[in-house]
């Protein structure tokens, strides 16, 4: 079944108004997205920030009057009808569309993340297996990226790890197949922990993995904490991540932009000696050291 899709740049209208307007005009669903190429950074604590030129796209159902919906909805927004762009959008199984577009990446020399719908043909392969869902972390964005290479170039061979802010659960998983002995992974996001245990299922270390629904049950003397989350927390987190790790062992930190490198190094000072592993996309991840 076809469906009716009006576009429309909001060119300065209120994002939030213009939703809810298309909603209340019968709108399936409505997707914000960036219509140029701006980065939108990294926002304050219960901001919601969008693109400078942000585009709303409606989904209605394909039997209603794409005439009078969008004379509708420009009145209710004070938009020129013809700022409205109407288009018949073919049905389709969204989740293969997504996936399609999704495909086997290496990190280091023989680490992998790849969809359920492919194949890595490499019998040195260390591959863990994950679709996009609704939980942070497949290993396209450079931050996960990072971490990941750091791992495959320093094997956690029965180490004790922690995935703090684990997201999708990717790079606990990834540092079990690469031969750590146990994993807990902690979240504030409910949907995250119940990705990170479908995915820890997925890929047989299920058994090795602890969830962790509070911060404070995770355990102290850990081999190695991975924290990709947002420069802010990392700084408050310094002193709590400090009395997780064993003397001699590593916190890799990541999220941060390159200035922010100073300031994340500065916060771990008194506990961790601090250096950078790589920038990727303007991006930076720190490998700390628990000092003795």
């Amino acid at each position: 079944m076809p469906f009716l899709e009006l576009i429309l740049d909001l060119q300065g209208l209120a994002a939030e108004a213009a939703e809810e307007a298309a909603f209340e005009l019968g709108a399936l669903s409505v997707t914000l997205t960036d219509s140029r190429d701006d980065a939108v950074l990294e926002p304050a604590p219960g901001e919601v920030r969008l693109w400078p030129a942000t585009r709303m796209q409606a989904l209605f159902p394909s039997s209603t009057d794409s005439n009078r919906v969008v004379a509708a909805l420009a009145r209710q927004l004070g938009a020129a009808p013809d700022s409205i762009q109407p288009r018949v959008v073919a049905d389709r199984l969204w989740e293969r569309e997504w996936l399609k577009d999704f495909h086997a990446m290496r990190f280091g020399q023989r680490l992998w993340v790849c969809p359920r719908h492919e194949v890595v043909n490499d019998p040195a392969a260390v591959v863990v297996l994950l679709d996009p869902g609704l939980a942070f972390g497949t290993g396209t964005h450079a931050t996960t990226a990072l971490c990941l290479t750091w791992l495959d170039g320093h094997s956690p061979l029965g180490a004790r790890i922690i995935d703090f802010g684990c997201g999708s659960g990717i790079l606990a998983i990834a540092a079990l197949k690469l031969g750590a002995a146990r994993a807990w992974c902690h979240d504030i996001d409910p949907q995250a922990l119940h990705a990170t245990a479908e995915n820890a299922q997925a890929n047989g270390v299920a058994k090795a993995t602890e969830i962790c629904e509070r911060a404070a049950s995770l355990p102290a003397g850990v081999d190695v904490l991975l924290a990709n989350i947002l420069s802010g927390p990392l700084c408050e987190l310094a002193e709590t991540f400090a009395a997780r790790v064993r003397p001699g062992g590593h916190v890799i930190l990541s999220g941060l932009m390159e200035h922010q490198e100073a300031e994340v190094t500065a916060a771990y000072d008194a506990w961790f000696h601090t250096s950078p592993i790589a920038v990727r996309e303007g991006w930076v991840a720190l490998q700390a050291v628990r000092r003795t």
